[in-house]
């Protein structure tokens, strides 16, 4: 059996792996450690757990303390690039653990924390960078870390870095790193249509595969309990009160079902903790961290976190929500079931949700096994109810077409000739003796207008009672209808002031008003000499 001592690695290495307890490396490691020493470009596919980061960690060191130089300021040798801040703290811990005697420093940088501390941090003399694509361009635009001296880019799960999020910030940063390079991608799945996407990043690889793509641990004892949607946080909550729950994770298709699944176990007693891209680094962190000392026994989590949680004693893993993506699946239950340990995973499954169970089925090659009563399924998965029917064509065409789309629901759409503009003869429909009120006159005040031109022409508030009529027609109704003493209607205040005839009209301002009291103009000499 093959041992780290026959891998020629460094012997701080050895020493590191000799103080971590490691003898034995495991297959991935064993395969990938001899093409990576020897310089060459390599794709690897092992199960979640099985020590890639190992893998690709242990050689690189070794090269870099065989071949020692000095790099300009915030320049690095090593990028490894990462999809979730989790997994990327969780490489640059290991890294460290594994160069902890040697002169090697290294670094993370994530989003969702203060930036300023990493800056300060990428000023010393960094040999291995750790990154997320997004904060990683951030910090290259601000100066603040170069790549032109790469010689190691390392893409963890790149089956999720090179997926369709993360592919345009991949191009740009291989247009910042040197060409000549080596190249290395490791994930616990590897489709084909990625592997495509992927040969472009990489020269002549060397593809080393422990497993077939996408299989799962074959000591994970995966169940499924087919249910409805609403009885599924009843079920979750008899789920975890066994007595050989330990330990668990509980995963979500959004952020919002994580946290609304933290407050159902909460009303059942059940203490839990959600960790998704909405939570700060903090928040993450604590949650983490409580999961992982012990103090926490129930974690809830969406996809985002299924690659970074490298915790040991996971008993247990729940999909309260099957996931889309069938590789995904892979991921959620690689949690548990590590390091040649036992776990059992339990799948909650509604019928919207059998389409993706039997995807599931199809690329794992394993069928979960039933826990209580199968309803039966005839391949097809039913459509959702409609969330709103009155979004319909039918129903718009009920109630005269889309306009009527938007309306309350008590309220019906008008008549045809409803909706159109009134013709002329509408003032018809009032009493025979009422005459419509004239333009800026307020009901109950007398017949007089409202002062200061409130709603005045200024205000564009052309005839704003009932509905409109066409504004000539409109005119012509005034002219006739108006009495003769409010031939014209009232000007606003200021287009009073400009006339210097309008001095003793009301609308003027108070200052106007008190120099009409007390200097009496008979003509415009006086009043210029001032």
């Amino acid at each position: 059996m093959t041992k780290f001592t026959d891998l020629g690695l460094a012997e701080p290495l050895l020493k590191a792996l000799a103080a971590e307890g490691y003898e034995t490396p495991t297959p991935i490691q064993a395969q990938a450690i001899p093409h990576i020493l020897q310089g060459r470009d390599l794709l690897g596919a092992a199960q979640t757990g099985t020590g890639k980061t190992a893998a690709f960690a242990l050689p690189m060191l070794h090269r870099l303390l065989a071949t020692p130089r000095r790099v300009s300021p915030r320049a690095v040798r090593v990028l490894i690039l990462s999809p979730t801040r989790e997994l990327a703290a969780q490489i640059e811990t290991n890294i460290r653990g594994y160069g902890q005697f040697t002169s090697l420093k290294s670094t993370v940088i994530f989003g969702g924390v203060p930036v300023g501390k990493q800056i300060r941090a990428l000023g010393d003399k960094i040999d291995i960078l750790v990154a997320t694509p997004g904060r990683l361009l951030d910090l290259v635009d601000q100066r603040a870390v170069s790549l032109r001296e790469i010689e190691f880019l390392v893409l963890d799960e790149a089956d999720q870095m090179l997926d369709l999020g993360f592919i345009h910030a991949l191009r740009r940063i291989a247009t910042l790193i040197p060409k000549e390079r080596q190249t290395l991608l490791f994930s616990a799945t590897m489709p084909k249509p990625i592997r495509d996407i992927a040969s472009a990043y990489l020269t002549d690889p060397v593809e080393v595969a422990v497993t077939p793509v996408a299989t799962t641990a074959e000591k994970i004892d995966q169940r499924v309990i087919f249910t409805e949607p609403g009885d599924k946080p009843s079920l979750l909550a008899k789920t975890l009160n066994v007595p050989e729950m330990e330990r668990a994770i509980v995963f979500t298709r959004t952020k919002h079902g994580a946290d609304k699944v933290v407050r159902q176990l909460g009303q059942s007693g059940i203490e839990a903790a959600a960790i998704h891209g909405n939570k700060s680094q903090g928040q993450r962190e604590r949650a983490l961290g409580a999961f992982r000392d012990g103090s926490l026994r129930i974690l809830v989590a969406t996809d985002i976190a299924a690659r970074g949680i490298d915790v040991d004693g996971i008993s247990h893993v729940v999909n309260f929500d099957l996931p889309n993506v069938p590789e995904t699946y892979v991921h959620r239950i690689g949690r548990t079931a590590r390091a040649g340990a036992a776990g059992v995973a339990i799948a909650f499954c509604t019928p919207e949700e059998r389409g993706d169970l039997a995807a599931i089925e199809k690329l794992t090659g394993v069928k979960p096994a039933p826990i209580g009563e199968v309803p039966y399924w005839d391949g097809r998965t039913p459509k959702k109810p409609p969330q709103n029917q009155r979004g319909g064509r039918s129903h718009q065409q009920q109630n005269g077409g889309g306009r009527g789309q938007g309306r309350p629901q008590g309220q019906q759409a008008r008549p045809q000739g409803q909706q159109q503009s009134r013709p002329q003869g509408q003032q018809q429909s009032r009493p025979q003796g009422q005459q419509a009120r004239p333009h800026g006159q307020h009901p109950g005040n007398g017949g007089r207008p409202e002062q200061g031109g409130q709603r005045s022409h200024a205000a564009g508030g052309e005839a704003r009672q009932g509905n409109r009529e066409p504004r000539h027609e409109q005119r012509q109704d005034q002219r006739h209808e108006r009495p003769r003493h409010q031939e014209r209607p009232q000007r606003s205040e200021q287009s009073q002031q400009r006339k210097d005839g309008a001095s003793g009209k009301e609308g003027l301002g108070g200052v106007a008003f008190l120099q009409q009291r007390t200097e009496p103009r008979t003509n415009g000499a006086r009043r210029r000499a001032n």
